[in-house]
């Protein structure tokens, strides 16, 4: 078997499209520009990488991009002062707090404090709390979650019944994962680094998640298949004949796994594009409900 490839690229574009077109009508409509708010504290390179990259594709999807840097060892009170500032400023949608923040710094207060109509990277307690109720609905999603379902949606993939199981218990994307799924009808297993066989788990699934961040930990014959594999995991990997000396690897195997999946996203390629474009997609969101309320 020679599985589907999951193009996030292409599907990303998509999404980025319908964001493209929604930011238009705003502007030809009502004049107006929908705002995303970055907030970087410190200098973690891969963070600042992350958040220009977020700033890019505002600029290219015609949305005001806002940046705010703060030193490494900016307070609780500073990093407090400049969210509620910006949970006030009317021409800010969505604000971004760039994840992590210094050890000194309570994070979830600090998350709590995002007005709950800008909370476009859907980690607010109150969106985390609705997703994970039957009969409710946050006002917004995580992206990198969002982002996999989307994949799985045009992929084809059939959820209402599937047996999923999620490789990853974290925040930001396992646990709201596996709560999108059950939502979506399918029975959901939770998988972690205390699990004693994931294979047996794994031999199950038709939907696998990898996000548990290790490298091609999961290989083609843990596999059921025909399963539907959709992986998170960006890891480093040694490679002397690399450009840079290393490549970029999921949580899956993918060349093993690829033989034996139905389906299958590529690392880079396949998650990554996604959680930027459903960014996007929760500002226009976020925009939208400014201007009308709902």
């Amino acid at each position: 078997m020679s599985a589907q490839v999951i193009d996030g690229k292409l599907i990303a574009a998509k999404v980025r499209e319908r964001v493209a077109e929604g930011v238009a009508a705003l502007k030809a409509t009502h004049g107006y520009t929908p705002g995303l708010a970055t907030v970087l504290v410190g200098e973690d390179p891969a963070s600042a990488t992350y958040v220009r990259s977020k700033q890019k594709m505002c600029e290219s999807l015609g949305i005001r991009s806002s940046g705010h840097h703060l030193p490494a060892d900016a307070s609780q009170a500073d990093v407090q002062a400049l969210v509620t500032g910006l949970n006030a400023n009317p021409e800010i949608n969505g604000i971004l707090v760039q994840l992590p923040l210094p050890k000194h710094i309570d994070e979830e207060a600090i998350l709590n404090s995002i007005d709950l109509t800008k909370d476009v990277d859907g980690f607010h307690p109150v969106n985390i709390g609705r997703l994970a109720m039957k009969g409710r609905d946050p006002l917004f999603i995580p992206c990198t979650p969002a982002g996999c379902m989307v994949l799985l949606e045009e992929a084809g993939v059939t959820m209402r019944g599937a047996e999923a199981v999620i490789v990853g218990r974290s925040n930001i994307v396992g646990l709201p994962m596996a709560m999108l799924l059950q939502k979506a009808d399918a029975t959901v297993t939770i998988c972690h680094s205390r699990t004693r066989d994931l294979r047996e788990h794994l031999q199950r699934a038709d939907i696998v998640v990898a996000a548990i961040g290790r490298a091609e930990m999961i290989t083609g014959d843990m596999l059921k298949p025909g399963t539907a594999v959709i992986d998170v995991g960006i890891n480093r990997v040694d490679d002397p004949a690399a450009k840079n000396g290393y490549r970029l690897v999921g949580d899956v195997h993918y060349e093993s796994a690829a033989e034996v999946a139905g389906a299958i996203t590529p690392v880079p390629g396949g998650v990554g594009p996604m959680t930027i474009a459903m960014l996007m997609q929760n500002t226009l969101r976020a925009a939208e409900m400014a201007l009308t309320g709902k």
